[in-house]
This record gives C-alpha cells, sequence and structure tokens, in this order.
C-alpha cells in the first residue's frame, strides 16, 4: 500500500474560471440563433405597446396582467382568478413542450431561446462590436490598463446596463398600462414597486448575462441535469463523428492528408510525418488520417469553452455554433461537411460500423416523441373548446346561516341568500335573476317585499365586476318539517348573452 507524501500540494477544491470568448462564426445554425434571438426580443420588448380594442370598460393594452382588478388580458382573451386553471394549463403545457424538444433535439432549447442564452448573446455581440473579435478580445485582456482600455470598458459596460434597464423595463410594462407607466417612470411618480422591480431585473440582467455568462448554463441552471433523463439514443444530438475525423492530423494541411479510410505514402524530403504529427502508420508504412486537423475551431466559437470532439457534456447547450466552424474548415479541406453535426446515438453506432443512419424525421417519429406530443396537443385543444364554450356570465349563491329561515306571518318559510352575479364582459349588462323550482316560490330583493315578490327580478351589472345582491326566497310552509326542496336561481342576459344558473336548497319549516 502506497502512502499519501505529506509533502504533496492538497487538491484544489475550486477552479478558477477560464473566461471564455467566443469567436464570431457564420453559417447554418448562427443565422438560426439571430432570428430567433430578434424574435424573442422583439415580442419581449414590442408587446406590452401593442394596443387591442377591448370597448369603453376595459383596458386596451393587448397584454396586460392587471393585478389591481385581477384580470388577465391576452388579446381578445380575459382571464378572471376563478378561472387560474387556463393559466396552469399553460404552464403543464410549456413543461410538457420543454420535455417534447429535449427528447427530440436535446438542449435545442438552451441553445437558441432560453432566456439566458439570448441575452448572453446579445450582450457578446455588443462586447464583439466594442473589443473586437476573439484574438483582439484576449489581447485587450493581457493588456495593462490604459486610457484605451478604460474607455472600452465603460462604453461596454454602459451599454450593458442599459440593455439591462430596458430589460427590467419592459417586464413591469406587462403589469400596467405602458405609456401611463412610463410617464410616470420618468416624472418620478411611478410606485416604489416598480423602480425596486426594475433595479433588481437590471442587476440579474447585467450579472447573468453580462458577468457570468455561461457560469449560469453549467453551475446555476438545473436543466443540463434533468435533461439526462429526457435524452435517449434516438435523440438528435450534436455530436463530433470521430469514427471519421479520428485520428487527428494536428495541423498537417489537407493536401497532404489522405482522404477518410485511404492511405497516405510517405513524404519525401522531410522529417517523417508520422513522428512530426503523431500519425499511425499502417503495417505497409503509409499513414491513416481523419478529417480532423485539430484546428479547435469548434472550441473557439463555443458560449461555454468546451470541447465538443470529448463528447456529450454538461456544458453543451446544443447551439451548433461548432457545427458551422467545422463546416467551413471542411469546405477550405475539400472534405464532406457535418464532421460535427446533429446525430443520434444510435445513428452514429451505424454509422462507426459501416451501416446506414436513418432519416432524422424517422428518429423524431417515435413512441415517446409522439406520446409527448399528443400530451400538450391534447392539453392546447381541451383549453380552446373549454375557454370557447365558457359563459361570459357566473353566478354564485350563499345561503345566509342567521337565522337559517324564517317564518312569516301568512305561513310560508322565508329564507335569505347572497348571490354574487359576475359579468365578464367589458360593458354593463342587464341581467334577469329567476327562479325555477317549486311552481309557488317567489324572491324580491332587499329594495322589494313579500308584497312585490315575482319569479324573476331585473339587476344591472356593471362591466367587468361582480355584483352583489340580497335576495329573498319564500316557499308556503307544506310537506315535512326537515323536507328539502331544491330551486335553481338563473342570471340571463337580456340582450342575447349568456346564462348560468346554481342549485339551492330551501328548507321550509324553519328547520336548520
Amino acid at each position: 500500500m502506497s502512502k499519501i507524501d505529506s509533502t504533496d500540494p492538497a487538491p484544489a477544491l475550486f477552479e478558477a474560471r477560464h473566461k471564455v470568448f467566443p469567436k464570431a462564426v457564420d453559417g447554418t445554425y448562427r443565422r438560426l440563433k439571430w432570428a430567433v434571438m430578434i424574435v424573442a426580443l422583439g415580442i419581449y420588448y414590442a408587446t406590452p405597446w401593442i394596443r387591442w380594442d377591448r370597448g369603453t370598460y376595459a383596458p386596451d393594452q393587448a397584454v396586460l396582467v392587471d393585478i389591481a382588478h385581477r384580470r388577465f388580458y391576452m388579446f381578445s382573451i380575459e382571464i378572471w382568478p376563478h378561472e387560474f386553471y387556463y393559466v396552469a394549463g399553460l404552464l403543464i403545457m410549456a413543461g410538457i413542450g420543454l420535455f417534447l424538444v429535449t427528447s427530440a433535439v436535446g438542449r435545442a432549447w438552451c441553445g437558441y431561446a432560453c432566456p439566458q442564452t439570448v441575452w448572453t448573446d446579445l450582450f457578446v455581440h455588443v462586447e464583439r462590436f466594442i473589443d473586437g473579435d476573439r484574438n483582439a478580445q484576449i489581447k485587450l485582456q493581457r493588456a495593462p490598463w490604459g486610457p484605451g482600455k478604460l474607455a472600452r470598458r465603460v462604453l461596454k459596460h454602459a451599454i450593458w446596463l442599459t440593455i439591462s434597464i430596458l430589460t427590467g423595463g419592459a417586464w413591469i410594462f406587462y403589469f400596467a398600462d405602458a405609456p401611463g407607466l412610463l410617464r410616470d417612470l420618468l416624472h418620478g411618480s411611478a410606485p416604489v414597486v416598480a423602480y425596486a422591480t426594475i433595479g433588481v431585473l437590471t442587476a440579474t440582467t447585467y450579472i447573468f448575462g453580462g458577468l457570468l455568462r455561461e457560469q449560469v448554463c453549467i453551475y446555476m441552471c438545473p436543466w443540463p441535469r434533468i435533461q439526462a433523463a429526457m435524452v435517449d439514443e434516438k435523440s438528435l444530438v450534436v455530436t463530433y463523428k470521430h469514427w471519421r475525423g479520428e485520428p487527428r492530423t494536428r495541423g498537417l494541411k489537407r493536401s497532404t492528408v489522405a482522404a477518410q479510410g485511404q492511405p497516405l505514402p510517405a513524404a519525401t524530403g522531410d522529417a517523417d510525418l508520422a513522428a512530426i504529427f503523431g500519425l499511425k502508420t499502417r503495417p505497409d508504412g503509409s499513414l491513416n488520417a481523419g478529417d480532423c486537423i485539430d484546428c479547435n475551431a469548434c472550441v473557439a466559437v463555443c458560449p461555454t469553452g468546451i470541447d465538443i470532439r470529448e463528447g456529450s457534456q454538461l456544458g453543451c447547450i446544443t447551439c451548433g455554433l461548432c457545427i458551422d466552424a467545422c463546416d467551413k474548415v471542411m469546405d477550405q479541406l475539400e472534405r464532406p461537411k457535418r464532421l460535427i453535426g446533429y446525430t443520434t446515438v444510435l445513428d452514429a453506432k451505424l454509422a462507426q460500423e459501416g451501416g446506414v443512419p436513418q432519416p432524422a424525421v424517422k428518429r423524431l417519429l417515435r413512441p415517446r416523441t409522439l406520446i409527448y406530443f399528443l400530451l400538450w396537443a391534447g392539453i392546447g385543444l381541451a383549453m380552446l373548446l373549454v375557454l370557447g364554450q365558457r359563459s361570459r356570465i357566473d353566478i354564485s349563491v350563499i345561503q345566509d346561516r342567521n337565522p337559517i329561515s324564517v317564518r312569516l306571518s301568512d305561513g310560508a318559510v322565508r329564507n335569505s341568500y347572497t348571490i354574487g352575479i359576475r359579468n365578464m364582459e367589458s360593458r354593463p349588462r342587464p341581467m334577469e335573476v329567476a327562479i325555477a323550482g317549486p311552481g309557488n316560490a317567489v324572491l324580491w330583493g332587499e329594495q322589494g317585499s313579500r308584497e312585490t315578490a315575482a319569479t324573476s327580478i331585473q339587476v344591472e351589472a356593471p362591466a367587468d365586476s361582480v355584483t352583489k345582491i340580497r335576495l329573498f326566497v319564500a316557499v308556503p310552509s307544506e310537506g315535512a318539517a326537515r323536507e328539502d326542496l331544491r330551486f335553481t336561481l338563473r342570471a340571463l342576459d337580456e340582450e342575447g348573452g349568456s346564462d348560468s344558473s346554481i342549485s339551492a336548497i330551501e328548507r321550509p319549516g324553519g328547520q336548520p
């Protein structure tokens, strides 16, 4: 058994951060990231300013979370507090959608549409615009402080802070009328909570998107650790095809490298290529080289600084920038593209064994993804169906418990109720509250009396509000002392709208 030398340095428990300077690249996936970033930022910043006419009695902001009046508006849809199940349904759809995307194409959400990725990408472009590309940034990082470096740093962080302030400001516009809140913010008369929210979101955006960047994805985000349960051997993930790229030629020019699987005669007049470049030789002395020339272009463009050639890793966000960088090198070497590409583990095994990979579409259409899609679509369709059939009138009935009932002078039994009529339209609506039940039951309101009782009364329901009225219901005292007679109160819109009803219980004989 070997002994531990007490003079050996203690192992480090923390590794200092190696700052990542992503190199600019152009290609299919970089353009896709540009498109997603522009659309996502455009939706986020512009949505609160879109107007939507809902009439005189409702706000005209297309998307508004009106906490003060407990409403959620999204274009023509209006959600009330008792309809929170729609929000729960949207959250469930978002979760299932994330499972669907991950099982199909790995961490594509992380690589393209995650807010951390979108804002980090924006901050990286700002940094590249001011400091230059990768080599210039590294050089500036190592350079001593001077007027030039200080000016660049001040300008860069000023722009980052501006973006962060705009991000925090855009968020609070979803919770109040955007033009009015902006005016109050500029005049200093907005609520304190508005300034506090902007401050918190500004700080988080600046720190996460500008300072921490890839550290959030690698160390703080739980999704890389959860996604392992969502990905299987048929999921499309960014893969380095080592069976084609190895052995690497370590910078050897393509003009002197054999095509994949073909021998390269030993060069004459120069030092032994095998010794210089560490290449493997065949029994006949010829060299066997893969397509990878170890240029590290895939590493230089990675926003998290990983080497995709080392296999699937926690830091890979499946953004595809390494694919664009490698394709560019393969073009220069006149070799087939997609040495790095979206590939399933199963197809990788087939290709390594000389088999023919299946089309990507066929890989996507498998039981796991179909089940996720059917669940996602089913919940969405169910919500649309319920939303299309929901009533814009709602009525609730609560029986007064003290006293439960009162016997009138003519022997009838009277019960009292508190009626809540919810008008979920942005206009006042005249309602008729009618009783349907025992043929001799009558009702009246607080302004009426037993003599003016009838089978219905008229009520004016204000727009977007709940109207509460006290109602009295009387029936003759007939039957057993504890007999329960059910009746229905109905709220009907006389203008041809919808109606709603609820059953209540009348207890004759004055019994509880």
